[in-house]
């Protein structure tokens, strides 16, 4: 139990894999679920008697961050639209972003990236392969603006380093006067609350991105809701404005 806690703390002192700060709640949460998972076997194979994980039940929980961030469609625009040189690292990480907005992929899968897993069905490529990070399957199909960034560059992904993938992205949301932080894993929200807000279900959202659960795809769909809420407010108060001034 003594190195379970340690473990933990060595878990939260981790970089993340942007460069900035340290591994989510989620990732550590992962870890200690793998870990777990691993135990079992131990015990029964006998190589330990007991799962010291069974005498810290609840200690180590989930935790999703409960705030989403996402781009809007006018901004990927903005993203799309700037004129970069073709074959600079600014471009290539902007079309890295492009690919991953319209895969939902995060950035190990991307970089993970074989066209060769993949078939066309009706027209489209499309495969289902796990996720690199949980092993979990995904349904992955292959948009028009993925495709175009696929054939850009033979029909790979650009490979990039993380930290300058990341550092890379906040020269572009600069470039297109993007106020929210700039990080690969934004391109995946922005994929999920896309697919929901054009009527996709929230079942097969979450088959797309992989999720271990639904209720980690359902965050996706609370920030939409309230999304709406703050539009019906904006509205009221539009209306309200109007009447006192009649």
């Amino acid at each position: 139990v003594e190195n379970i806690y340690k473990f933990d703390a060595w878990l939260r002192q981790r970089p993340a894999q942007s460069g900035e700060g340290t591994i989510c709640g989620a990732t550590v949460y992962n870890y200690h679920k793998q870990l777990k998972s691993l135990l079992n076997r131990a015990v029964r194979f006998g190589v330990i008697r007991s799962n010291p994980y069974d005498r810290l039940r609840g200690q180590f929980k989930r935790c999703d961050n409960p705030t989403v961030e996402y781009l809007t469609e006018d901004e990927v625009a903005s993203i799309m639209q700037i004129e970069l040189d073709d074959g600079t690292m600014l471009a290539r990480s902007r079309d890295l972003f492009v690919f991953q907005l319209y895969t939902g992929l995060s950035y190990s899968d991307t970089q993970a990236f074989d066209i060769s897993s993949y078939r066309k069905v009706k027209g489209m490529w499309t495969c289902t392969i796990q996720r690199i990070k949980t092993g979990v399957p995904f349904v992955c199909q292959l948009l028009p603006p993925a495709v175009e960034v696929l054939e850009k560059y033979g029909w790979k992904v650009p490979r990039i380093d993380a930290a300058d993938y990341n550092h890379m992205l906040k020269a572009v949301g600069a470039m297109a006067h993007i106020s929210t932080r700039m990080h690969s894993h934004l391109a995946r929200h922005t994929f999920a609350t896309y697919m929901l807000r054009h009527g996709v279900r929230i079942e097969n959202v979450s088959k797309m991105l992989g999720h271990t659960n639904i209720t980690q795809t359902q965050r996706y769909a609370k920030v939409l809701a309230e999304s709406v809420h703050e539009d019906y407010e904006r509205i009221n108060q539009l209306l309200t404005n109007k009447t006192q001034h009649k």
